[in-house]
């Protein structure tokens, strides 16, 4: 009989993780330039799951491996994080195409609304912490179900750029009414199959997300050399 018990994380993944963590919590801060052995010591782990993570870290531009100079945490800059929403846009912006024309139930949506719904209680408390997690469902959930595989993984491999930056900005931008407004526009658009609203909605709204964290990037200098 196969067991359906979740499988406990390897030591690579569990250093992925820690290491993620600690860049956006700061930590491990940008611009800042680590030994493969100090942070395996950190981590209070060998150096061969870091190592893998490290790499993996570096495909998803959060950090560079330099050779014989270690591991440099790679900084957020507002160039950077335009060219970023520049490429999410039209992925996400295709996903919500894509989601309106394949005609999904109210139930198969109900993840996506359940997002915005957690999103709006989030606003409703200024909770903006839980209101990035319910975002940061919402996305992910918007790409699943535009059911591109290639789409999803290069929509993976850079969202953690958009969230590091967005853990920079949180506390500096309005509270999020128009992004929960939009992310509602954007499902009715879904729910009533209308694959161009959806598509063009998706579009405006990432484009004005991009906007305002570019500027608050460049108004608060938060640029590592």
């Amino acid at each position: 009989m196969t067991s359906s018990a979740q499988k406990p994380a390897t030591n690579v993944q569990r250093a992925i993780h820690q290491l993620r963590d600690k860049i956006f919590s700061g930590e491990l801060a940008a611009g800042s330039d680590h030994l493969e052995s100090e942070l395996a010591e950190v981590l209070s782990m060998s150096r061969t799951p870091v190592r893998e993570a490290v790499l993996t870290l570096e495909t998803q531009g959060l950090l560079e491996l330099r050779p014989r100079k270690g591991v440099r945490i790679l900084p957020i800059s507002p160039e950077d994080m335009a060219e970023v929403y520049d490429v999410l846009t039209e992925l996400e912006s295709l996903a919500a195409a894509r989601a309106a024309a394949f005609g999904y139930s109210a139930q198969e949506l109900a993840p996506l609304d359940r997002a915005i719904g957690d999103m709006d209680i989030a606003i409703h408390s200024s909770n903006l912490e839980d209101w990035a997690e319910a975002d940061d469902r919402f996305h992910r959930e918007l790409v699943r179900l535009g059911r591109n595989s290639r789409a999803i993984s290069i929509v993976e491999m850079m969202s953690d750029q958009v969230r590091r930056a967005r853990s920079m900005t949180l506390f500096m931008r309005p509270l999020p009414t128009k992004s929960n407004e939009d992310h509602r526009e954007v499902f009715r658009a879904i729910m009533d199959g209308d694959a161009a609203k959806a598509r063009q909605t998706h579009r405006e709204h990432r484009e004005h997300a991009k906007q305002m964290i570019v500027e608050l990037l460049k108004r608060h200098r938060l640029r590592y050399v």
